[in-house]
């Protein structure tokens, strides 16, 4: 027990990093939305190249590979979102495009769940996605690969497959942000840290799941990830 605190304060969330013993130690998770052309057109928008936006999801909502998705409260139209993820290991502000990569440690594929309906709820009033976005147990993810073992994958196919049927199939070079883009932007409006995850955005194909289902997913060359809905 810490002296300081008034109770034992949460234990800092941490992702297995292939090939180590030792654990990514996760500061923030930044999402980027409609990343894939066809993914927007999905959604209802146009998918001309708009400035990013981003919404987060807080770290102890991490599902580590292995473990179940549990089907959250409040919600009937829980929906998959198969996503590259990039992990930062050093910070920055006001980043540059051309030294971005400089600042990853590494890649892991994961799956940003989402409460549609109450995301959609909150899209007609103008409100917050957190309700729909940031809810427990809604950010599984792989373990991390370093980049010093797979380098800075611009392409390769992502993809998911629900009980064995294939529901998303995309490729990385279809991002309208690119990673580095991304990071140099994200850092304009943060102060990135050595720990943050960003989640870059999903393909065409999104849709619901059930208690039950299994998700397996992943990206060509980096990692996959197997996930049971209960």
């Amino acid at each position: 027990m810490h002296d300081q605190y008034v109770f034992e304060p949460a234990p800092q969330p941490g992702l297995e990093i292939s090939g180590s013993d030792k654990l990514f130690p996760v500061h923030r998770i930044y999402c980027v939305g409609r990343n894939y052309a066809d993914h927007a057109i999905e959604m209802g928008h146009d998918p001309n190249r708009e400035p990013p936006f981003f919404f987060q999801k807080n770290p102890d909502s991490l599902v580590k590979q292995g473990q179940d998705f549990p089907y959250p409260s409040a919600t009937n139209d829980v929906h998959f979102e198969m996503e590259l993820v990039v992990a930062i290991g050093k910070g920055g502000v006001d980043i540059g495009v051309d030294t971005a990569l400089d600042h990853v440690f590494g890649y892991a594929v994961g799956l940003d769940m989402t409460r549609r309906d109450l995301q959609g709820e909150a899209k007609k009033l103008g409100r917050p996605w957190e309700v729909g976005k940031a809810f427990e147990s809604s950010a599984p993810c792989s373990p991390i690969v370093p980049a010093a073992t797979i380098g800075h994958p611009a392409q390769g196919a992502i993809w998911l497959k629900v009980n064995d049927v294939e529901r998303q199939r995309g490729d990385l070079d279809q991002m309208i942000w690119k990673v580095p883009e991304t990071i140099a932007y994200l850092s304009t409006l943060f102060a990135l840290k050595a720990g943050d995850l960003i989640f870059t955005g999903t393909p065409a194909g999104v849709g619901a799941i059930q208690r039950g289902d299994k998700m397996v997913g992943g990206v060509d060359g980096i990692a996959e990830i197997s996930v049971k809905v209960v």
